[in-house]
């Protein structure tokens, strides 16, 4: 009984610390926490999307061709690699803030981010070597933004009240999906005038952000100090590492298949990195201190929220890469804009769809914090999921007013779930956990993303497989290309077509190239092939039937979602910033209620 009574008593002087810790934070404080995480989640966000409609002017300035069979794995990793880091690392790192400081590992990737941005603009190299020096620095970044990720939303669930963390989670979780959208644009428009300069432009607000965390954050709650799991964390790290390596090349042509899904390196993979977080799964119910603290998930709050989190950032992840090849490699094009300002203004058309997160989301946290987490994140996903569903139904050369307005109710609906989500999730965990708990709901949201490609891009490959080559065979012919050779060309696997589309190369431009062909057609000809209409309209129905698929697949995700989010969420769960009861010493000022 003795040893318990102490045992509480330490227990309640630790709490009794927090609490001075927390009281004598100015009033203005949470606000500055506020500020400088969302700028810090805001700017590693739009790294994880800034290069995509940039990738044309970097290989340009790097002199490789992302495009060409040997370099296609290049252009992969400069997408997925980012996404790939920060869905490993976040959870570890998340730990690591619990055991050292939520602040100290924040600030310390501010600190990595903006050097790594340093690097990359200065990349010395050509060709493939410039390419590796690229992927390389870009994990690095991706590193130091997984330390920003990880710990900003605990950061702000120990400085906000439980009243307001609805409103600042909301405005921090927005800001950072938004910043996916907002890159797609910054990245036309800045790689129009240098594509070092899409890596610049980090280095300015890298700087300031880093001496704004140093000097205005505070460690407020109580670090416990705990030994670091290394097997939790090589089995996690190598499992899931090896899984979302498999999807990435799952995405590439094997032998005469369109996808990599038949080759026996990725199915292993696939298999492999399932049975390593398997083992991990395992191995942190039998260590002291686990990385990954499995008991959170007996709470329903938290369990739901992640889950749904997860199936939410499946249906919207591959959203960007669906819509920006609809714009640029049909509907801009039949709309006059030439393939090389297709990406630019893809990301302007996109517009609706960033300005729906922005007005939903700081809204529906704000009122999440009155009327509870689940109806609002539950109505988000429903309405998500008939956008999907109207988008699987507009014509391909839709009027852009229905395709403004659908992608604006797509982003109002993401808005009204992720900030109360990612509320109930944060408040529902005990506070010394809050770390972890901020890392594994990032590992879910990434992870969602990295699945959301490989998943996407498979079903619109394959789609597109089974009904492009005809197509295409009759396109060519019918322009005078020889038939066999048309065959040839229809046969080959459509991600180098798709990518085209994406990058705002001419695709037809780039299938032809090869053969010679454009030297030897009447120049008639050559004009119809490489014009804006030929492949929008040659491709427009394997690419509506293959949308199809894709828009449904993401619909159903939202609204499996949506089902999880009401169903088994549960009540709101009680307060969790208060430990049990201690004396209150005459020293403790607290800060005025608020």
């Amino acid at each position: 009984m003795a040893t318990r009574t102490s045992e509480q008593a330490a227990g309640n002087q630790k709490t009794g610390e927090s609490g001075a810790r927390r009281g004598r934070q100015p009033r203005a404080y949470k606000w500055v926490a506020l500020s400088n995480t969302t700028l810090a989640m805001t700017m590693a966000t739009i790294d994880a999307s800034i290069v995509i409609v940039a990738m044309p002017a970097i290989f340009r300035g790097i002199s490789l061709n992302p495009l060409t069979p040997g370099n296609v794995s290049f252009l992969l990793w400069m997408i997925m690699g980012y996404l790939l880091v920060q869905s490993v690392l976040v959870v570890t790192l998340g730990r690591l803030g619990d055991i050292f400081g939520r602040v100290k590992i924040y600030n310390l990737g501010f600190v990595v981010f903006t050097l790594a941005s340093i690097a990359l603009s200065l990349d010395p190299f050509q060709g493939p070597d410039g390419a590796l020096w690229l992927i390389l620095w870009r994990v690095v970044q991706a590193f130091g933004g997984a330390m920003l990720m990880a710990n900003s939303a605990a950061i702000l669930t120990d400085a906000f009240p439980a009243g307001q963390r609805g409103m600042a989670l909301g405005i921090n979780q927005i800001a950072g999906i938004s910043g996916q959208f907002v890159g797609l644009l910054l990245g036309g428009l800045l790689a129009a005038w240098d594509w070092r300069a899409i890596f610049w432009i980090n280095v300015p607000f890298g700087v300031f952000g880093t001496i704004w965390a140093y000097k205005s954050l505070k460690e407020i709650a109580t670090t416990r100090k705990a030994s670091i799991d290394w097997i939790g964390n090589i089995t996690f790290a190598a499992g899931a590492s090896i899984l979302l390596i498999s999807i990435t090349y799952g995405i590439r042509p094997y032998g005469t298949s369109a996808t990599g899904w038949g080759n026996p390196m990725v199915f292993g993979g696939l298999l492999l990195g399932v049975a390593l977080l398997g083992v991990f799964c395992f191995v942190e119910t039998k260590v002291k201190d686990p990385m990954f603290q499995l008991s959170l998930f007996k709470i329903r709050a938290f369990a739901a929220g992640n889950i749904a989190s997860l199936l939410g950032a499946i249906a919207r992840g591959g959203l960007q890469f669906m819509l920006v090849i609809w714009l640029a490699g049909i509907w801009l094009p039949l709309h006059g804009y030439d393939f090389e300002v297709t990406p630019l203004w893809a990301g302007i058309y996109m517009l609706p769809l960033t300005a729906g997160f922005l007005i939903a989301g700081p809204i529906s946290g704000t009122l999440s914090d009155r009327y509870g987490a689940r109806p609002f994140a539950t109505a988000g996903l429903l309405v998500a999921g008939l956008c999907f569903t109207g988008l699987m139904m507009l014509p391909i050369d839709f009027p852009y007013w229905l395709f403004a307005l659908l992608i604006f109710g797509n982003g109002i609906g993401s808005g009204l779930f992720a900030s109360p989500n990612t509320s109930a999730i944060m408040s529902s965990v005990p506070a010394q956990h809050r770390g972890a708990a901020s890392g594994m709901r990032s590992t879910f949201q990434n992870s969602g993303m990295s699945l959301s490609i490989g998943i996407f891009f498979s079903l619109l490959v394959a789609g597109l497989a089974n009904t492009l080559p005809r197509a295409l065979t009759v396109g060519l012919t019918a322009q005078g290309v020889p038939l066999a050779q048309a065959s040839t060309i229809a046969h080959l696997p459509p991600v180098s077509t798709v990518f085209a589309a994406m990058l705002g190369y001419n695709p037809v431009h780039n299938l032809l190239a090869p053969t010679g062909l454009l030297n030897t057609l009447p120049s008639l000809h050559v004009a119809v092939l490489t014009g804006k209409q030929f492949f929008p309209i040659l491709i427009a129905g394997p690419f509506h039937h293959a949308l199809s698929i894709v828009f449904t697949a993401a619909a159903l995700m939202a609204f499996a979602g949506a089902a999880v989010s009401w169903f088994f969420r549960g009540k709101p769960a009680p307060e969790t910033d208060q430990e049990p009861a201690a004396p209150v010493l005459d020293t403790v000022e607290t800060a005025p209620a608020e």
